[in-house]
């Protein structure tokens, strides 16, 4: 079996994690719904959905290190970099033509017309090869318009290369001096912008570093420290802990507080709960399933967004109208991810990785040859 597969195949898998993954994913679609329904987050029932992204870069941290902080040197950077790449870009392809499509055959709207081929074709590009270009002023200016959450991909790939060349080779003290200083950042990142609802926009960019930052490190030292906590604490009461936490109403005055003490304090514990928490054997299947199409909802729902969005600016629907779609369009959305999961990243991936490995025993075979040679020599 090749060196990285029999590595990869000897963890525990954390089911309660990946279902809370999912859960945050359905809270991340329902929360941009709402942005559009009530834009006024004071009006949002699920006013702090934006944090379901600190939540996914806290266990990312967390996962990242628990599969490769004993593994990525027998491995190397480079299979590393594969990997992640064979996880996460196939669905960042995909999210990247939806949103082409979406731009060009939008029904609703001409920003097609009005900003032409050459845009297009950038946007496409940008999203493809995750640099940022941000040029739709009249959409929030995002940094990758045709698909927007690729925002936090961007963050995540960075992360994955800071992690590969450096921050696993820190020593704990090390990084809870990194921790310290991301906290501090993140709170002023929060103070500024009066909440952590950025990243994503032209105008916002750094505060997606400050996010990560701290989250990343943070998800880490959740799983350096062997900071997991055992409890008979269920996936549906962390489900509804995690939910009430996104539910918390939008206030001006408490909000870049708030957010910073849910995302430096609270996700990590919940990460760490999650992590020691009996899962019951009826559950398991609904883990996965969350599990399963968290990452596909979460990057290809927004072409459909912005669909969305273009109906509302063209035709005015109530808001008892926009309410109705909003339940329908996310099962849609749910429906889609699993489809998407099942017949296209699931075997994309497994191909891919199948190449890689091949390539590898190929290799592992010429330098074996090449040993031998020299030794007869």
């Amino acid at each position: 079996m090749p060196l990285n597969s029999a590595l990869l195949k000897t963890k525990q898998h954390f089911e309660i994690l990946d279902g809370l993954r999912g859960i945050a994913a359905i809270a991340v679609v329902i929360f941009h719904f709402m942005e559009f329904i009530y834009p006024d987050y004071h009006d949002n029932f699920i006013a702090h959905g934006y944090l379901a992204v600190d939540f996914f870069f806290c266990l990312s941290g967390f996962v990242i290190a628990y599969a490769y902080d004993n593994r990525v040197q027998k491995i190397g950077a480079l299979s590393f970099l594969k990997l992640r790449l064979i996880r996460l870009h196939p669905m960042v392809a995909l999210g990247a033509i939806l949103g082409l499509c979406t731009f060009v055959f939008d029904p609703f709207s001409n920003l097609y017309n009005q900003y032409g081929d050459g845009n297009a074709i950038l946007m496409f590009l940008s999203a493809l090869l995750m640099v940022p270009y941000a040029v739709v002023h009249e959409r929030y200016f995002n940094i990758f318009h045709l698909n927007p959450p690729t925002w936090s991909l961007f963050w995540e790939y960075l992360a994955n290369i800071f992690y590969v060349f450096l921050l696993f080779k820190l020593k704990n003290k090390i990084m809870w001096l990194l921790a310290v200083i991301a906290a501090i950042i993140l709170v002023f990142t929060s103070f500024h912008f009066k909440n952590i609802a950025v990243g994503w926009g032209g105008e916002n960019f750094w505060g997606g570093g400050a996010r990560i930052f701290y989250s990343f490190i943070a998800g880490m030292l959740v799983y350096r420290l062997k900071w997991i906590i055992k409890s008979n604490i269920g996936f549906i009461a962390l489900s509804i802990i995690l939910l009430l936490l996104f539910m918390i109403p939008f206030s001006d005055q408490v909000n870049w507080y708030l957010d910073s003490i849910l995302v430096i304090l609270i996700f990590p514990v919940l990460v760490a709960i999650g992590a020691g928490a009996k899962l019951s054997s009826r559950y398991n299947k609904s883990c996965k399933f969350f599990g399963d199409i968290s990452y596909p909802l979460y990057i290809i729902h927004y072409p459909f967004l912005w669909l969305f969005l273009s109906y509302i600016e063209t035709l005015h629907p109530s808001k008892q109208q926009m309410n109705i779609i909003m339940p329908i369009a996310t099962v849609f959305l749910i429906a889609l991810a699993y489809f998407i999961m099942k017949y296209v990243d699931t075997p994309l991936r497994k191909t891919l990785k199948n190449k890689v490995e091949l390539k590898n025993q190929k290799l592992t075979k010429r330098v074996k040859v090449s040993s031998e040679i020299y030794q007869l020599d």
